[in-house]
């Protein structure tokens, strides 16, 4: 279907959730049954195919699928040569090493000669192989952290996110090896008809993400102080001043980084500046 870019998205999940959420976002508009594995966007030109996240690079490379979101670590261990169209940086986790209480681990050298459960060889031959060190990879497909107890391995190399599970099953977190997060797969070859349609969808994406990393401040300045408060902003080409009925003051709006908001809130203040509202953005381009 030349007209219809189809997406391979997680079944269910956090990873689903997420990706599902992020296209809504983008005012595309679609049905939500669990039970339903095809599902048509009313307002797009989307079709949904709802899948095993570690099948998705299969599907995409194969041309069931011509892009789909799946966790960098399932496209990485997957080995296909596809186009990765976006890290979506949500959905982040980390591949660790763990060991059991009482092993020695200094650094991955300690892991020379031992025996490493993991769910991931590709990613841990990888990252093994770039240091030198000769160790062999258990493969397991699932409930890693038990394989040290009933002796199967020496210690583990699986995806962490509190280690409650480790310390439940007696290991302890050594050292992360790889960090992931969603990204938008696609195939190299698309053709130029549903290249234009995944154009139109990362320009939405693109949108709502820089969005989430922004907020819209509005507050009243004396006007002298403005160059000053144009300096702390930062970021944006230029902020909107609007006069006030006292022409001692300015009322400016700006958009700054979420991540360097209270210090910029802060440093307003301390110049004189009064009545400070902020708002998130729903969506935004640069």
């Amino acid at each position: 279907m030349e007209n219809i870019l189809s997406i391979a998205i997680q079944k269910s999940g956090r990873l689903s959730e997420k990706s599902l959420e992020i296209i809504r976002s983008c005012g595309i508009d679609f049905a939500s049954d669990s039970r339903v594995l095809r599902e048509m966007a009313s307002n797009f030109p989307l079709q949904f195919l709802f899948v095993r996240d570690d099948d998705i690079p299969g599907y995409v490379e194969s041309g069931v699928a011509d892009i789909g979101i799946v966790g960098r670590n399932e496209y990485d261990e997957s080995g296909k040569e596809l186009e990765v169209v976006r890290d979506l940086k949500f959905a982040s986790c980390r591949l660790s090493i763990a060991v059991p209480h009482g092993f020695a681990y200094k650094d991955l050298s300690s892991l020379e000669g031992k025996r490493i459960a993991t769910s991931y060889p590709r990613i841990l031959s990888s990252v093994l192989g770039r240091y030198g060190v000769k160790a062999e990879p258990v493969v397991v497909s699932g409930s890693v952290e038990i394989t040290v107890q009933i002796g199967v391995a020496d210690a583990i190399a699986d995806l962490v996110s509190t280690g409650t599970t480790l310390k439940a099953n007696g290991l302890e977190e050594a050292e992360c090896i790889y960090r992931s997060s969603a990204v938008m797969i696609g195939r190299p070859d698309m053709s130029d008809g549903k290249r234009a349609i995944l154009t139109r969808l990362l320009e939405r994406i693109d949108a709502v993400m820089m969005a989430r990393k922004k907020k819209y401040i509005l507050f009243n300045l004396p006007a002298g102080k403005l160059d000053d408060a144009a300096r702390i902003i930062g970021g944006m080409k230029s902020p909107t001043v609007t006069p006030l009925m006292d022409r001692d003051w300015v009322s400016v709006q700006s958009a700054v980084d979420e991540e360097r908001f209270w210090s910029v809130f802060e440093d307003l203040r301390a110049l004189g500046a009064e009545g400070i509202l902020v708002m998130n953005i729903e969506k935004m381009t640069e």
